[in-house]
């Protein structure tokens, strides 16, 4: 018997302020067309004047726990992955754990857009070594207080949500038939740091800053890097591309996601896409879509679900789970 780690409920929150595209070409110097034939985003949600990314965090994590038919005593560990935290410190996950009244322990993640699948796959160590039995994982941003709104090839991108997953331990076989995850790969590069990041920090600039990316340098790097990861996870659990039931990808770009799936060969319905009205929300985006497909009945108990990801750091990688 081995330990597996099994996701039994999942939730999401979105704030309720969508900014159109034709929103934003009143603002800069873009439009509609443009940003969709380039991105295929049409909106995203802006959080509200004083909603912070542990309100979004707390409502996703709400959200999960009910779905998973869990209560905050169950609980033992919160993950908050998160590149627009509330504070410095402490953690985002302190508050929200202080505010559902959860015992044990939390502390945050940060991988920017690859920070979800690095929370779940520590969450997953957690469990398998005994540490934690239920753990709640979290993404969620405000990545529109850090974007330079003058910028029409950033400030387009990008939007504001919150994702969460409850998983909790399960016994398996050690087998591919087990629920659960399967396999889980990460991996950085700190030599292409200046190609996505913010120009501010406590430590250099004593601001937030804003950020700053080169886009077609990630595009190129991003369909190579999660391509390659894929196959590592695959390889990982003894399975090929053609048992892949749905792949959750970080919503970044329709073209990443379409490139990405045709280097295996999985069909466009077999893909979860949500940037057309999400936008690029970062650590939130896998999470949210992969809340909209557990709750709308795409994903079934048994099939096999690959989430990927990649973000600045650069920082990519893939887990893979029997639903």
């Amino acid at each position: 018997m081995t330990t597996r780690s099994r996701i039994i409920g999942c939730g999401s929150y979105l704030p309720a302020n969508v900014v159109t595209n034709d929103d934003l070409a009143s603002r800069v110097d873009t439009s509609d067309e443009w940003i969709v034939s380039r991105t295929g985003i049409r909106q995203r949600h802006i959080a509200a004047d004083g909603e912070t990314t542990s309100d979004l965090a707390l409502a996703a994590a709400k959200n999960a726990m009910e779905h998973a038919g869990v209560t905050s005593d169950d609980i033992d560990l919160i993950i908050v992955a998160t590149a627009t935290p509330d504070n410095t410190f402490p953690a985002t996950a302190t508050k929200v754990q202080n505010r559902l009244g959860v015992k044990g322990f939390a502390f945050d993640v940060q991988a920017v857009c690859s920070g979800f699948i690095y929370a779940l796959t520590t969450a997953d160590m957690y469990i398998r070594n005994g540490q934690a039995k239920t753990a709640l994982v979290i993404g969620a941003e405000t990545f529109s207080r850090i974007l330079d709104w003058e910028d029409r090839r950033t400030c387009v991108l990008f939007g504001d949500g919150a994702g969460a997953v409850v998983v909790q331990a399960v016994e398996g076989n050690g087998t591919t038939d087990d629920v659960g995850i399967l396999a889980n790969r990460l991996h950085s590069d700190g030599s292409k740091y200046d190609l996505l990041y913010v120009d501010g920090g406590p430590s250099t600039t004593q601001t937030v800053g804003h950020l700053r990316m080169e886009g077609q340098e990630v595009f190129r790097h991003a369909v190579t890097n999660l391509a390659g990861v894929i196959r590592e996870v695959l390889s990982d659990a003894g399975l090929e591309a053609g048992d892949i039931d749905w792949l959750v990808p970080h919503q970044a770009n329709q073209r990443i996601l379409d490139s990405t799936a045709r280097k295996f060969g999985i069909a466009k319905d077999k893909v979860v896409v949500t940037v057309d009205r999400h936008a690029n929300t970062s650590a939130a985006s896998i999470p949210l879509a992969l809340a909209e497909a557990v709750h709308d009945g795409r994903v079934q108990r048994g099939d096999i679900v690959v989430l990927e990801a990649m973000g600045g750091g650069f920082t990519w990688g893939a887990s893979l789970v029997r639903w």
